[in-house]
């Protein structure tokens, strides 16, 4: 059945979330049908880089954090603004100090972080030809890669399943989203000395 056609998912507030994950784990899929599914709006990460962040990747240059934190700032916007009609957005946000820039504009947010083997990623990358990120450095991906902490609202799915099957996964597991609350003390996700750049989103 196609997910546009099933009944909405019933709960108590609108979702708001964050499908984060390394390059190759399937955010804009899964996200794109969890929106479906959920009825509310998608946005990939992707659309929110600068033309000059766009031509750096392209190079085969990596983003660093300086040029992360005007793309962070503007999907943490976009959640904003959907906080109150629900929302799903794809973003790696591999780093807590990422995910940090996108609760502070909306604290409501809800990550589900799609997680798994390495090797999967290897394969998934290696056939996308032209992308920026070469399979070579998805195992810098999984190095930069903070998990979820216990204070952080989320979920954690295994992206080696099929997408209906991470989809029905994440409606049975999914907790009670959070009350909204002011916004956190913002937080500069610029990496301390020696911690590995996300090559790529």
């Amino acid at each position: 059945m196609d997910p546009a056609q099933d009944p909405p998912y019933p709960v108590s507030v609108v979702p708001l979330l964050v499908v984060m994950g390394v390059t190759g784990s399937g955010k804009t899929t899964v996200g794109a049908a969890l929106g479906r599914r959920l009825r509310v709006p998608f946005a990939d990460a992707d659309d929110f880089h600068s033309a000059a962040s766009i031509a750096k990747m392209s190079a085969g240059i990596p983003l660093d954090d300086d040029d992360r934190l005007p793309w962070l700032r503007a999907i943490g916007g976009w959640l904003a603004e959907h906080a109150a009609t629900g929302g799903v957005v794809s973003c790696s946000a591999l780093k807590r100090g990422y995910r940090d820039v996108l609760r502070n504009a909306a604290p409501s947010a809800s990550f589900v972080h799609l997680d798994g083997d390495i090797e999967v990623v290897r394969r998934r990358v290696a056939g996308r030809p032209g992308h920026f990120m070469p399979a070579s450095l998805v195992a810098s991906q999984f190095e930069t890669l903070e998990p979820l902490q216990p204070d952080e609202h989320g979920t954690v799915l295994d992206f080696g399943r099929p997408v209906d099957e991470l989809v029905e996964a994440y409606l049975a597991a999914a907790p009670p989203h959070p009350a909204r609350s002011r916004p956190a003390p913002p937080t500069d996700p610029r990496p301390g000395p020696g911690t590995p750049a996300d090559p790529g989103e």
